[in-house]
């Protein structure tokens, strides 16, 4: 039974050992600019709140578009990433934005579940590192370019 405490207690002491020195943390996106119907619901929160110009959002944010709107995210971490624009009438989830300082890599997934999206990429200067789009059909990995995603509603 002595054994069995001191084991638990050995296995706790590891993990957050193991916690204290990871090297991942959490990357940025931010409204750049934005006009019309746009609106976001932070992870963890009830319902959706009205986007404003400078707004950071972080992994686990969605946000979408009315008629006649857009919005621009710059996306961060260790240097710029990527520029976002949303498209009218979109839907957008920062699945993933992960950096690990050590490695010196990122990790963006990008879940578009309705609309169209233009991104400007920088490129990816580790095999590690991801940039990736996922729509409900298909996911798209990008090393560096500029290219449009579009998810279409089926009638």
């Amino acid at each position: 039974m002595k054994s069995v405490k001191w084991l638990s207690v050995l296995i706790i002491a590891m993990s957050l050992t193991c916690a204290v020195f990871a090297e991942e943390t959490q990357r940025t996106a931010k409204i750049d600019q934005l006009a019309g119907d746009v609106s976001v619901k932070l992870y963890g929160k009830e319902g959706w709140a009205s986007a404003k110009k400078g707004m950071t959002l972080t992994e686990g944010d969605m946000l979408k578009t009315g008629m006649d709107s857009f919005a621009f995210l710059r996306l961060n971490g260790g240097g710029e990433t990527a520029y976002v624009e949303v498209s009218e009438n979109s839907k957008l989830l920062l699945s993933e934005l992960i950096a690990d300082k050590e490695k010196g890599t990122q990790r963006t997934l990008l879940d578009l579940a309705i609309g169209q999206i233009l991104i400007k990429a920088e490129k990816i200067h580790t095999p590690e590192s991801k940039f990736e789009v996922k729509t409900p059909t298909s996911i798209v990995g990008v090393r560096g370019t500029r290219f449009s995603v579009k998810v279409e509603a089926i009638e």
